[in-house]
């Protein structure tokens, strides 16, 4: 029997592990036999994309939440290969922005009728990001969720408790130089929010989505306002209920620039679609059109995403 031309990365370990039988059965069920690596450490699911890229598979398919779905992309990013969407996760923001359906069977269908669109990529310090990047207050949040999820399971409830949580012990804010856009601030904030998903904007009730149709990352910045005015604010940016001016400054460019006061070289958490990754400043940010050929419903027509 010839190799599958499919190859499925699943994250066994954001609890999905068990539907790996019923991936291979819901493609069985269109007459195509796929290949499934499950990886138990969300760590390597990036290197097992790139190894079924060198192996050969023309479409990788990532089966998992949007931080497995990101390590994919980093892997098949400007690979020529085709990237298939299974969404498994709690908030499935890159999926639900190609109108993807949540259904096992029609995400299925959608990657085996073959249709795909080109879709850009973001980096920061050249590691690939869809959605959003951010510093401060929010890789602390991701921290603590993480820990609440392997306690109490995955919920969009606990997600959101995760965050007031943290903010109601948040330390000192950051003091950063940002570039966008040919402006420069220099800013005091407990959270910098780089957006890359103009449906995500929409669903968090932000503007700049006509900035990302423009070509631009959008940089979300939370004033500095003292203890009680910072967890106002950063609690608006991170929950979606914050407005322009009241609860944040915005840029926007498709390259941004943030670095940290001269001497302030050690290595910072930051962000990437819900992962947490250790880089050292200054965090260069570029947006990449048509990095990615994915897979997408019939019906799907909008220029971006």
């Amino acid at each position: 029997m010839a190799q599958p031309d499919i190859c499925v990365v699943m994250n066994a370990g954001s609890g999905k592990g068990e539907e790996a039988d019923r991936v291979r059965d819901a493609f069985r069920a269109q007459g195509v036999e796929v290949h499934v690596d499950l990886v138990e450490d969300g760590s390597q699911i990036e290197a097992v994309a790139r190894e079924a890229v060198e192996r050969g598979f023309g479409t990788i398919v990532a089966a998992g939440g949007d931080g497995t779905i990101c390590a994919v992309a980093a892997a098949l990013s400007q690979s020529g290969r085709r990237m298939g969407i299974l969404p498994l996760g709690t908030f499935n923001y890159f999926a639900r922005s190609l109108a993807l359906p949540d259904d096992l069977d029609e995400s299925v269908a959608v990657i085996c009728a073959g249709r795909t669109a080109p879709i850009r990529v973001a980096t920061v310090n050249g590691q690939v990001f869809l959605n959003n990047a951010s510093l401060g207050v929010y890789p602390a949040i991701l921290k603590v969720r993480e820990e609440i999820y392997g306690r109490w399971g995955r919920s969009r409830f606990l997600a959101y408790w995760s965050v007031l949580k943290v903010l109601a012990r948040m330390g000192r804010p950051l003091r950063l130089h940002v570039r966008a856009g040919g402006e420069e601030r220099i800013v005091r904030s407990p959270l910098i929010f780089v957006v890359n998903n103009a449906f995500q904007l929409e669903q968090m009730k932000l503007e700049g989505s006509d900035r990302v149709a423009a070509g631009d990352l959008v940089v979300f910045i939370a004033p500095d306002t003292g203890r009680l005015g910072m967890f106002r604010n950063a609690a608006a940016l991170a929950l979606g209920y914050a407005s322009v001016d009241q609860n944040y400054a915005m840029m926007s460019g498709p390259h941004v620039e943030i670095d940290l006061p001269a001497g302030r070289s050690r290595r910072w958490h930051v962000a990437l679609d819900g992962e947490r990754e250790r880089m050292v400043p200054p965090f260069d940010l570029r947006a990449i059109e048509g990095a990615l050929e994915v897979t997408v419903p019939g019906h799907w027509d909008r220029d971006v995403r």
